[in-house]
């Protein structure tokens, strides 16, 4: 018998689209909902009876009560890098496997690094609106060649940012969970503490995966840290950050400003506080959705699930 998939929270539906929905449905017998689940009771109410979950969304809570209410659940396909919404401990515990798709949004997302570096350094979304509103406001701007980038973490994403940030003159600093002299030196970038690496950055920008460990790695004592010129970067997950230092930090301007893809709550609510600076630049959690991404990353989460009940199980995210 065919392996039975459902795809619990295509929404925004990109699956249906790719060509990953045709391979998907030569390879499984497929349950498809184009809408977010909005609670675990939902998302455990879809899941029954399914042999995998293809998670699209990070906004699924697969929790341990979800595992332990889907006895048949054997492997959970995650589109994407970022598990922090799986308790990958409770997927073990229930013997259930958990995939990713790592590296295929790297580039898209360190371009989308790098466009949020340069808008908000420029100020390119005040100069625009204030142009198109009929003031001729030549302010002056920031000069990223020569400055200091300084990457937390450097998995494929931060290697990319590394990279696109040499190649516009930018020094490049790093700071990672597994240091390595021998692949910084290929890289040509400086391996420091974080400390000196906050107090040294003209930009931060933030690489890291979401584990309870660097939840809040930057907080209000981190951030006293950085120059009162810097700016912070993060296209990673919002809970690196505390919320509220962030917040005070910006509101003082005892930082330049902030370029931010990722919010401690997605979407933002209308009220939240950080829309009313005008030192940082927002976008809605995308700097991986181009179509070169939905296409081969949906395609390896489904060759993912297709290893898996062969028997070569590929891309297994562990719990450490």
């Amino acid at each position: 018998m065919r392996p039975r998939v459902v795809v619990p929270d295509d929404c925004p539906q990109v699956l249906r689209i790719s060509s990953a929905w045709a391979a998907l449905h030569r390879l499984a017998e497929v349950t498809h909902y184009g809408s977010l689940p909005g609670s675990p009771s939902e998302l455990t109410r879809r899941l029954q009876g399914a042999d995998a979950a293809l998670n699209i969304r990070a906004s699924s809570p697969f929790t341990a009560e979800v595992f332990g209410a889907c006895p048949t659940l054997r492997l959970v396909s995650v589109w994407g890098t970022g598990v922090d919404n799986i308790d990958l401990a409770a997927a073990s515990r229930h013997g259930i496997t958990v995939t990713n798709t790592p590296g295929v949004n790297a580039a898209a997302v360190a371009e989308h690094t790098l466009a949020l570096m340069l808008a908000v350094a420029r100020r390119i979304p005040l100069s625009d609106s204030e142009t198109k509103a009929g003031r001729w406001n030549q302010v002056l701007l920031t000069q990223l060649r020569g400055k200091i980038l300084g990457v937390i973490g450097l998995g494929a994403i931060g290697r990319a940012v590394a990279r696109l940030a040499q190649g516009i003159g930018m020094e490049v600093i790093a700071w990672t969970m597994h240091p390595s002299e021998e692949r910084a030196r290929a890289l040509g970038v400086r391996l420091v503490e974080k400390e000196q690496l906050l107090r040294e950055a003209d930009l931060v920008s933030l690489h890291l995966r979401l584990t309870p460990e660097a939840t809040d790695f930057l907080g209000e004592s981190e951030l006293s840290l950085m120059k009162p010129t810097a700016y912070l970067i993060n296209t990673a997950r919002g809970a690196l950050v505390n919320r509220d230092a962030l917040f005070a930090a910006l509101r003082d301007r005892r930082i330049a400003g902030a370029g931010l893809d990722v919010f401690h709550r997605e979407p933002i609510l209308p009220g939240d506080p950080l829309l009313s600076l005008p030192n940082v630049v927002l976008t809605p959690h995308i700097a991986g959705m181009t179509s070169e991404v939905i296409e081969d990353g949906l395609n390896q989460a489904v060759a993912n699930i297709e290893h898996f009940f062969a028997g070569q199980p590929r891309n297994v995210v562990g719990t450490s």
